[in-house]
């Protein structure tokens, strides 16, 4: 535990109603007694109490009219003793009470080391400290509840329910070293093949997961595909609301990829408008469509537009071709025109994609298509763990555990003598507690609170 006090502006950048100012350490309260003015002296405060009173300068001038929470170790976020100052949200304001908390003793904290103390001083595990930045980010429902799961210790247990068969499996290869003339109880070929099964099928079932959760945290990459002018940069504007996209009625307006968020029944959707794809004109439109292309490989769901009112071009065939291992949605555009287009001949190439039909123009069927992609968004996030691995630090680590596991089956498979599975249990356990933070070096933590912001 560090002996230094830190404090730290905890509320966003800019003016709001609040600010709240955050102390944290062994001198929290002497620090904050000093620069607060009112009826009660904060170090005889009982712990988790709420006192009224004024801010002051080093020389006795009155900052702010302020409110001050005392919260007592070990029950804070830090596990330390911790004052927070709330005060009224000008920006000036909240920088004067934290020169004042500096000059009376407090050091200004660097970027996470609040929750990274957290972590230290054993209050949380570094998944859950990791967890603390996903939830400040959370953009839907999903991703929240996945981020408030982890934070509250859902990967952790997960990540246990592996460790501890194999922290015993360990122990007990250790005892038969210590003690080779006594039998060890329940060390035997049968149950450490079952041990390692089991620890290997968990780690799979999380790291099946793991593109579930990378959905969930950063949203379903939504591509919109089409030849030019069949309307996709005016579907982006209707599914967002907004009018993020050039639409005019010259064809090729859109030379470049353009992305926007918007979340649908809960879902984060990252929606991508695209070139569109035909034989390019010049090689700024074959740079946009080599790019619509590439988004096309690396998209979640793709939105595949026809005209409703031209017939069948083979533009749409190559668009077809191009995304016929994707998720796709069917959208037919234009629905309030004279209907000239007949998918018919096309029946067996999209017999099992979702089909809609909208205007862009009258906004005719654009709820339905919200429904349908929010439908489809569901099915690809359809998993059946509690805690979903959203981080890509953690499933690499558990691809490292997995290979170590099936290392250790192989040798066991192999008629060598069990004590040899050793080293690979040992280093599976070195790669899980890298997600949780047992043996973790100094730079990796360094690395991961480096990504907060400071006063978190």
């Amino acid at each position: 535990m560090s002996h230094e006090t830190i404090a730290a502006i905890a509320t966003p950048v800019g003016v709001g109603g609040i600010g709240v100012i955050r102390i944290s350490g062994d001198k929290a309260f002497f620090i904050a007694d000093k620069i607060f003015k009112g009826k009660t002296n904060l170090c005889d405060a009982h712990s988790h109490t709420i006192h009224y009173g004024h801010i002051i300068n080093e020389n006795g001038e009155t900052i702010d009219e302020v409110m001050v929470s005392v919260m007592r170790a070990p029950r804070t976020f830090t596990a330390e003793d911790t004052v927070e100052i709330s005060t009224h949200g000008s920006p000036l304001i909240m920088q004067k009470v934290l020169s004042a908390t500096l000059s009376a003793g407090a050091r200004m904290a660097t970027a996470g080391e609040f929750t990274r103390r957290a972590f230290l001083n054993g209050r949380i595990d570094l998944s859950s400290a990791e967890a603390v930045i996903d939830v400040i980010h959370a953009d839907s429902d999903l991703s929240l509840k996945n981020a408030i799961n982890q934070l509250e210790g859902g990967l952790l247990n997960e990540i246990e329910k592996i460790r501890e068969p194999l922290l015993y499996v360990s122990a007990q290869f250790a005892a038969a070293v210590d003690y080779p003339d006594d039998e060890i109880a329940d060390l035997s070929e049968e149950s450490l093949e079952k041990t390692l099964k089991d620890a290997l099928d968990k780690c799979e079932k999380l790291i099946d997961g793991a593109d579930v959760g990378r959905i969930v945290k950063e949203g379903i990459i939504c591509v919109l595909a089409g030849r030019p002018n069949v309307g996709k940069s005016s579907l982006l504007n209707a599914l967002t609301m907004s009018e993020r996209a050039i639409v005019t009625d010259i064809a090729g307006t859109t030379r470049d990829v353009i992305e926007q968020s918007v979340t649908i029944n809960g879902v984060a959707i990252r929606l991508f408008d695209t070139a569109g794809i035909r034989a390019a004109g010049d090689e700024a439109e074959k740079i946009g469509v080599d790019r619509s292309k590439g988004c096309i490989e690396g998209a979640d769901i793709v939105l595949v537009l026809f005209d409703s009112g031209e017939a069948i071009s083979e533009e749409d065939i190559e668009i077809l071709s191009l995304t016929k291992d994707k998720k796709r949605i069917i959208v037919i555009n234009k629905s309030d025109l004279e209907q000239k287009l007949d998918i018919s001949g096309l029946a067996d190439a999209i017999k099992d994609d979702k089909l809609v039909y909208i205007s862009t123009k009258t906004h005719d069927g654009i709820d339905e298509l919200k429904q349908i992609i929010a439908d489809v968004c569901s099915l690809k996030m359809a998993t059946k763990s509690s805690s979903l691995v959203s981080n890509m630090r953690h499933s690499e680590a558990l691809k490292s555990a997995k290979s170590s596991l099936a290392g250790a089956l192989d040798t066991l498979k192999s008629g060598m003598p069990m004590d040899m599975c050793t080293i690979d249990v040992s280093a599976a356990l070195e790669s899980l507690g890298l997600i949780t933070g047992q043996g973790v070096s100094a730079d990796i933590v360094d690395e991961i609170f480096a990504r907060f912001c400071v006063g978190k």
